[in-house]
């Protein structure tokens, strides 16, 4: 597909080659005007004076120079001819009425035989033809042949000269379309890396002070202020979760001593196993929101390794088997090799995240189905069901954080189960699809690149 940088180029180059064209055709035009136009003016003497001799001595005096000036074709491809009332010759050095029908204008062009030697050429001639009394005529030119093979010298210099600065536009478009796409090339590889996680990269700098100088420049600057907030969110979660987590863990403690003591009310043991509940799950929401912002960061980015996307799903599908089992659903797995660059462990929670919602969310009866495959260089991991599925409206939603959907507002959990899927799939420059699944269920689709051969 054409690049805006090789269509600019392109246009460029044919407005080059264009301009030059035009440039050549005109010079090529205003040359052969200036050359007819000398012509033209030595005929008109020519005939200015053979006019005068006419004046002075009648048509004797001028059939007598034309007479004398008969032999001047040899010398200076001079032509004159002087006819009479039925277009007769009368004098000079043609020796035939050279047109087959009567000229429309003055000046006219004609073609002559010449025998030269032994053989026969053919002369183009430019003339005047005008009346020099009632029934007498004059015609004088001269032989073109000299301009003619001029212009056609001229013109084929343009067409070379036309021909050459093309290839020479096509040069430069083709130099100026490397140079830009891999300027850009490299920008966007540069952008790559930093969107893998890598907020420490930045775009290179020639010095050169161009458009492409000035956006990095810009970028970068832009880049320095995200990463400084990345670093000062990441500062405050990690804060927030140091100075949550051992509160939380001493108020667990205490209501598990609490839950101990044998002489608590039954009304009170339960609301206190309550609150333990409670606490479990605004830990297992701090854990899950400290994951998502380590993926999205791309720290966990740096711990990548080859790994078989295949066979790790098959080992985290035999750990929940039991838990599907006891939930009342079949689950199985199709997994093919499929190789990837990727973390273990975060990849691990992916699929075990997509399980655990698959279990939750399918009714008993139903069935689980895990697959993996690999098509040219995207892996792809399936987890289809046969349970309520997402309408296409709200599966946007569902991969946001905390995007719950009203039918399940009642279910145990926080809603950052799909969330923390999309962000692992991002940091490995994947992406995450819902579809409908076989028989009206749900098939949660996860593309990562494929890693190259080993």
């Amino acid at each position: 597909m054409p690049t805006s940088a090789s269509r600019l180029a392109m246009i460029y180059g044919l407005l080059f080659a264009a301009g030059v064209a035009a440039l050549i055709a005109s010079v090529y035009f205003l040359t052969a005007q200036v050359l007819a136009r000398d012509v033209d003016n030595v005929i008109d003497a020519e005939f200015d004076g053979l006019r005068d001799d006419f004046a002075t001595g009648g048509l004797s005096a001028l059939a007598a120079t034309l007479d004398r000036r008969a032999g001047s074709w040899g010398r200076n491809g001079a032509v004159y001819l002087l006819v009479g009332p039925n277009d007769e010759p009368l004098a000079g050095n043609l020796t035939a009425w050279p047109f087959s029908a009567e000229p429309a204008t003055a000046r006219v062009e004609f073609a002559i035989v010449a025998h030269e030697g032994h053989r026969t050429t053919t002369h183009p001639v430019r003339a005047l033809l005008e009346p020099i009394d009632a029934s007498h005529r004059l015609l004088v030119g001269t032989d073109v042949t000299d301009r003619q093979h001029f212009l056609g010298s001229l013109r084929m210099a343009a067409a070379w000269s036309v021909g050459l600065a093309a290839l020479l536009a096509a040069a430069l478009a083709y130099l100026y379309e490397r140079r830009v796409t891999a300027r850009v090339g490299a920008l966007a590889a540069t952008c790559r890396q930093i969107m893998d996680g890598d907020l420490s990269r930045r775009l290179a700098t020639r010095g050169t002070h161009d458009e492409f100088d000035r956006l990095a420049t810009a970028v970068n600057s832009m880049l320095e202020r995200i990463e400084h907030q990345t670093r000062a969110v990441k500062a405050t979660f990690d804060s927030a979760a140091h100075d949550l987590r051992a509160p939380l863990h001493r108020a667990r403690m205490r209501l598990e001593s609490r839950l101990a003591d044998p002489g608590v009310p039954a009304a009170v043991h339960a609301e206190i196993e309550s609150a333990v509940g409670d606490i479990d799950r605004v830990q297992e929401t701090l854990a899950t929101l400290l994951q998502i912002a380590e993926a999205e960061s791309g720290v966990a980015g740096e711990r990548t390794e080859r790994l078989d996307l295949g066979a790790l799903a098959a080992e985290v599908v035999t750990l929940y088997e039991p838990l599907a089992l006891e939930s009342g659903l079949a689950l199985e797995a199709h997994c093919a090799p499929a190789w990837i660059m990727g973390t273990r462990q975060l990849l691990a929670q992916l699929i075990a995240n997509l399980l655990e919602n698959a279990i939750k969310y399918v009714p008993r009866g139903g069935r689980l189905k895990v697959e993996t495959s690999l098509e040219g260089q995207v892996a792809r991991l399936d987890v289809i069901d046969d349970g309520p599925g997402i309408a296409d409206g709200e599966r946007e939603r569902a991969l946001a954080p905390f995007g719950r959907l009203e039918r399940d507002a009642q279910l145990p959990g926080s809603g950052l189960g799909l969330a923390l899927v999309a962000a692992i799939a991002r940091l490995h420059g994947g992406k995450v699809q819902l579809e409908d699944g076989t028989g009206g269920g749900l098939r949660v689709r996860c593309e990562l690149p494929a890693a190259p051969p080993a």
